[in-house]
């Protein structure tokens, strides 16, 4: 019998990638707001429900639920729905487990590299590290703080947190806005452009949870960041250089994105690296370690 994983989150882009990853190996469950398919079940975190038939006999829950953080501005409203989409979703998890007494082999956390803060330094952060104080770390405190909960209530064997940096694919995220403006001529770097920009390949952050329910030795907090550093400038160039398109427009100045995103220009105008080496250690190995190789992989349909 194959164990069964329930992830959360089902219309995001890992979640559908990392499924294809598992179907071999375990019988996958989703929740979702709207059932479409039969191994889909519904939730409203609203209402705190949820289908609790979709718990029976699971043995992991990669949860992976929570609104795009650079979606829309800031406002009051946007900022509780970013915490509530993570935060209360897995309070509402973590009852329902209560609730039908299940003991869950490991419980599997999305979480966010801002963790460290929203600054641009020379340090390399690493696992060990004490949270920024802005509020995207307020948001990643408290996340990870929800996930760490099923360990304190004794509802799961182990927690794991996966930092999660700026996740290149061609389907969605920073890499699906980029390309466009590259390839008609008006990509720019944001600000001064110098700022760090921890990323990952898709392949390479579904392999980290793949590894992280395979591997029973893997508990807390860990960078799910490529080896390989980079600013926002370069990996703009590199973009244009892959996809042999040139640069024309001067960097967006930082006033102008702060014009248009409020709070939220913030996290574009600045970012520090974190280590992999903790993940590296468990014996993971990135498929794509670097840049380059990354973005032809993911670009070579672009050219």
């Amino acid at each position: 019998m194959k164990e069964i994983v329930l992830i959360t989150g089902a219309g995001g882009m890992i979640a559908q990638e990392l499924s294809k990853k598992l179907e071999n190996e375990y019988t996958v469950r989703f929740l979702t707001r709207k059932k479409k398919h039969d191994n889909e079940f519904e939730w409203n975190i609203k209402d705190g429900t949820m289908d609790e038939s979709a718990l029976e006999n699971v043995s992991h829950i990669i949860h992976l639920a929570g609104a795009n953080i650079s979606e829309k501005r800031w406002t009051k409203e946007r900022k509780h729905e970013l915490i509530s989409s993570r935060v209360d979703s897995a309070g509402l998890l973590l009852k329902t487990v209560k609730k039908k007494k299940i003991k869950l082999k490991s419980f599997i956390s999305a979480s966010g590299i801002n963790y460290y803060g929203t600054v641009t330094t020379e340090k390399v952060y690493t696992e060990k590290d004490p949270p920024g104080n802005d509020f995207l770390s307020e948001v990643v405190i408290l996340w990870e703080r929800s996930a760490d909960d099923f360990k304190e209530q004794n509802l799961v064997e182990r927690v794991v947190k996966i930092r999660t940096a700026v996740v290149l694919s061609k389907e969605d995220g920073a890499l699906k806005k980029m390309v466009p403006t590259i390839k008609y001529g008006i990509g720019s770097a944001l600000g001064s452009g110098k700022q760090y920009m921890p990323w990952i390949h898709i392949d390479d952050i579904c392999s980290i949870y793949v590894a992280a329910l395979r591997n029973s030795d893997m508990d807390g907090a860990y960078n799910a960041v490529s080896p390989q550093h980079t600013t926002n400038e370069n990996l703009t160039k590199k973009i244009a250089k892959v996809l042999k398109k040139p640069l024309f427009m001067p960097n967006v100045p930082a006033f102008v994105l702060k014009l248009m995103f409020g709070e939220l220009a913030g996290a574009l105008l600045e970012g520090s690296r974190a280590s992999a080496q903790k993940i590296q250690d468990t014996g993971f190995q990135f498929k794509f370690p670097d840049l380059k190789g990354a973005l032809e992989n993911l670009l070579k349909k672009e050219k």
